[in-house]
């Protein structure tokens, strides 16, 4: 039109122009006002009728109301044109109309259409035209009124071109209810961030109001609003999480309460999941304090420290617990049938059928734990020198834990200890005189990696592995098996002595006592070792069946030879602060571990009784194997 049109701020009314009227309203989104002045819209207010439903607030939870907003009024800016321009007009509104311009400037369609029914109010091509417009404007807010994000804006958006659309047909019925949609989409919206306002706060409405409010308040207005239907289940699983919190407290009256508002909040399988959460975390809690109360019962700390273990799974058990039962009934028998004889032999009978490891009952007492200042060959993870003392008696196994009794645990609990599950482990190898890895290793073999026999040590275990066995024993037999402590496994190595050696302070091993370095053992190819007791020899180059040498004063097999020994404790650089009641020294978490106890291929200076090396948990060696204890 170049400079032949000129816009004016007046409507022009003639023909179809008289039934453009402003009577309809729609929401305008904030910061469009702008906007909507340069396009022509500008903002009516709202009817009374017109009000939305109760909103709750922390002052007035009932009364806070979700007001209208002002539908926006579509003012076109209608270029005025001469007889001669319309030709002109009607083709720039066709091209306009094509390319969805519809109605934000002068030189939109709508306004074009409209200046040329103003010349020539009977132009069909126009009406045309103008009835094109109203179903794309229709079209692009019913598009933008479904769209998910950014709905705030996107309502803006098409209260506007429903303005449009009213102005062209006022009495337009699709118009119409496209309106009152989008008024209500605009409470609806409303209400769902006031919901969502509340959850941030926390104020979740379990007692009325809240998030829990506005949400329903939102979906008595459009029942499947999937906005208010997901605020609903983070209602939920507010709710939920309290319940969760309860139960880590320990307060499962309370976790019930809030597991009770939220189902009146919604049922479903999110719920159910819940309550089987929070039942899984009563029944570990429930665990722990039965596996606390038993080692306890076994432990200095005796039947005081189990019976508050026992009160406190009272408090949480529900009624007929079997786990508390158990509790219940191990410290019965322990209060009037739980004292041993020292030096008593006995096995416990398995589930399964047969029976555990042979243990003996070591006698209470004390001891100096530890290397002296002046123990030669002693380094300062022995020391300081401390006194130990065990006021209750524990049984141990007489021998290491065998390749049969492992393998018994393996087949029973379906278990894939460490090696099995990796492909390897650490062995000696003849050829080089040197421990390599090797594939294909396991529990089932012996010190070169060949197939152990059913009655040697198992070896190739971790200190897990160790734990995981132990765990299998105590739910077979009912009874509490674990790995000593260190202060433990030292006690029961020298049955009595302080000595350097377990043996005493002579530098070379009585004749047959144990599983040791001596300079007269020879491997299959003739080697000898660089490093050994002078003068001694046992027959075994590797591991030796368990119980083949003589016991030491307490009975017990192998405590200073044969295989080096998994204990419970971590590792710690010094025995500074270390318990004086014989309990392990463990950090949750931790991963190095303690081994105890020389070995076919240690130094002499590792045989001594004070000896102790840090190894990471997951090692896995033909030099280290385990035994356990149980409590009494």
């Amino acid at each position: 039109m170049g400079g032949s049109l000129r816009t004016t701020g007046q409507l022009i009314c003639m023909a179809l122009l008289a039934a453009v009227t402003c009577g309809a309203c729609t929401p305008q989104a904030p910061g469009t006002a702008a906007r909507n002045q340069e396009r022509g819209v500008t903002s009516a207010p709202a009817p009374p009728a017109e009000a939305g439903p109760a909103l709750p607030t922390q002052a007035e939870p009932e009364r806070a109301t979700v007001e209208a907003t002002p539908l926006p009024v579509w003012m076109p800016s209608v270029p005025e044109l001469t007889p001669e321009m319309v030709d002109k007009a009607r083709r720039q509104a066709d091209a306009a109309l094509a390319q969805g311009h519809l109605y934000d400037s002068a030189e939109a369609a709508v306004p074009l259409y409209l200046a040329v029914l103003a010349v020539k109010p009977r132009d069909a091509r126009a009406r045309r035209g103008l009835d094109k417009a109203r179903q794309l404007l229709r079209s692009q807010a019913m598009e933008l009124m479904a769209r998910p994000d950014d709905q705030r804006q996107a309502l803006a958006e098409a209260a506007e071109r429903v303005s449009v659309a009213i102005a062209l047909a006022p009495e337009g019925k699709a118009e119409q209810a496209l309106q009152a949609q989008i008024q209500q989409a605009r409470r609806v919206l409303a209400l769902n961030r006031a919901g969502e306002a509340a959850l941030r706060r926390d104020q979740l409405g379990e007692a009325g109001g809240g998030a829990l409010g506005s949400f329903r308040a939102a979906l008595a207005l459009a029942p499947e609003d999937s906005r208010a239907l997901q605020g609903i289940a983070a209602v939920q699983s507010g709710l939920i999480r309290r319940a969760e919190l309860a139960a880590t407290r320990a307060d499962f009256d309370a976790a019930a309460a809030w597991l009770d508002k939220a189902g009146k909040v919604r049922g479903g399988p999110t719920l159910v999941d819940a309550q089987a959460r929070i039942e899984a975390m009563r029944a570990a809690q429930l665990a722990a304090l039965r596996d606390g109360g038993l080692r306890d019962l076994s432990s200095p700390q005796g039947l005081k420290a189990a019976r508050e273990k026992l009160e406190q799974a009272l408090r949480i058990a529900p009624p007929g617990d079997p786990t508390v039962a158990i509790l219940r009934q191990r410290i019965d028998l322990v209060a009037h049938y739980g004292s041993f004889r020292p030096g008593q032999v006995f096995s416990d009978a398995l589930q399964g059928g047969g029976r555990g490891p042979q243990m003996i009952v070591v006698p209470h007492g004390g001891f100096q734990m530890g290397a002296g200042d002046a123990e030669p060959g002693a380094s300062d993870a022995e020391r300081p020198q401390h006194y130990v003392r065990f006021d209750r008696g524990f049984a141990l196994s007489i021998t290491e834990v065998t390749v049969a009794e492992f393998g018994r645990f393996v087949e029973a609990a379906k278990a894939r200890p460490r090696a099995t599950r990796r492909g390897h482990s650490v062995v000696y190898d003849e050829r080089s005189g040197n421990f390599v890895r090797r594939s294909g290793v396991d529990w089932r073999s012996d010190y070169n990696g060949a197939p152990a026999k059913p009655g040697n040590p198992v070896m190739h275990v971790s200190v897990r592995d160790a734990e995981a066995y132990a765990a299998w024993l105590s739910e077979q037999t009912g009874r509490y098996y674990r790995l000593p402590s260190e202060a433990e496994f030292e006690y029961a190595l020298r049955a009595g002595t302080s000595g350097r050696y377990p043996w005493g302070n002579a530098g070379v091993p009585p004749p047959l006592s144990g599983n040791f370095t001596g300079s007269e053992d020879v491997s299959p190819s003739g080697r000898h070792w660089n490093n050994a007791f002078v003068g001694y020899g046992d027959g075994f180059w590797g591991a030796a069946p368990t119980a083949s040498f003589q016991p030491n004063g307490w009975g017990l097999h192998d405590m200073a030879g044969n295989l080096s020994e998994w204990v419970a404790d971590c590792w710690h650089a010094s025995y500074r602060r270390a318990p004086a009641d014989g309990a392990a020294w463990y950090n949750p978490g931790c991963r190095q571990r303690v081994i105890r106890g020389g070995n076919w291929a240690n130094a002499p200076e590792q045989t001594r009784a004070a000896w102790r090396q840090s190894q990471d948990s997951d090692v896995t060696s033909a030099r280290i194997g385990f035994r356990l204890v149980r409590g009494i």
